[in-house]
């Protein structure tokens, strides 16, 4: 029988990975971006402009803009759910500030500031997202507004945010280039996310199969705090005979994590199994088009409608 890791070193693992991805978004801050006046966004982007104008450390006051979004979420969400990010938020604030005594910075190409700065800034926000875990700010304020604007999905509300901060940093550092440059680091860091996480097409991602005495409780939680379909498939043991029900789930890549931590705090005896899903298409994933049918399909009506002329 496999032994399941324990929560002490469930943690510590998320901790080395936040260790980790709080070096890398710290050189990218004080590498490429704040040194050739980049501001890509975020409480990142606006704790960037504020140390411009009033030379203000940037990860200080990263972590206090995000002290009023953490009592939120903890009146909303729940401390379980918030922890994780109050940490790593943490961890990003002092690494910040922690490199930039530390990295030496580039001046000088611009672009090659903003590709390089979006390259290390998407791969260390993947760490923390790999374990379950976000940097605050934008994330955060976007959830919390899409449970009182259920209309709005996560991503238009965030790109909403960074839209603003990047206006904002044209106005301070009086240059058009500097927004444009940030709209670069956005990019190039959600692509790597993306890649990442979910491979190189949207609609690939994980299948669970849960088996517990607490099926509903957990498909009633990963409903609600995932926002993601279940399904109950009817069962019954080879060996025991028993009628029951298996979950069915699918989810994106950096959601394993979350699913399994749910499954573990119902039910520590929950027997999960992981399996990859090569496509996914509805609601959530990728989008099905008609333009999405066999080519030869088309070609077939194409070929009929030609006959019917």
């Amino acid at each position: 029988m496999s032994r399941r890791k324990s929560p002490v070193a469930t943690w510590l693992v998320d901790l080395l990975y936040f260790a980790v991805g709080s070096v890398l978004y710290g050189m990218s801050v004080n590498m490429f971006t704040a040194p050739n006046q980049i501001a890509p966004g975020g409480l990142t982007g606006l704790s960037t402009l504020i140390n411009y104008v009033f030379g203000t450390p940037i990860g200080t006051v990263i972590f206090i803009m995000n002290l009023p979004l953490f009592a939120w979420a903890f009146l909303a969400i729940g401390y379980k759910l918030v922890m994780k990010t109050v940490v790593a938020t943490f961890m990003v604030s002092a690494a910040i500030d922690l490199m930039s005594f530390i990295v030496t910075p580039y001046y000088g190409n611009q672009m090659l500031a903003a590709i390089f700065g979006g390259v290390v800034e998407g791969f260390s926000l993947s760490l923390f997202f790999m374990r379950g875990g976000t940097t605050g700010g934008t994330d955060l304020l976007a959830r919390l507004l899409n449970n009182h604007l259920r209309h709005i999905s996560m991503a238009k509300l965030m790109m909403c945010v960074d839209v603003v901060i990047v206006a904002l940093a044209g106005f301070v550092y009086q240059s058009l280039e500097s927004a444009m440059y940030a709209l670069i680091v956005i990019f190039v860091s959600t692509r790597l996310i993306d890649t990442i996480l979910y491979g190189t097409d949207v609609g690939t991602g994980k299948m669970l199969y849960v088996i517990s005495e607490k099926n509903k409780e957990i498909a009633r939680i990963i409903m609600e705090e995932l926002d993601r379909g279940v399904t109950f498939l009817k069962s019954r043991g080879a060996y025991s005979g028993r009628e029951g029900e298996i979950i069915l789930c699918a989810v994106r890549r950096d959601e394993v994590v979350k699913v399994n931590d749910i499954v573990r705090g119902v039910d520590p005896s929950a027997f999960v199994i992981v399996g990859e899903a090569g496509e996914i298409s509805g609601e959530g994933f990728r989008e099905y088009h008609q333009n999405d049918k066999p080519l030869t399909e088309l070609l077939q009506r194409k070929k009929r409608q030609g006959e019917t002329k």
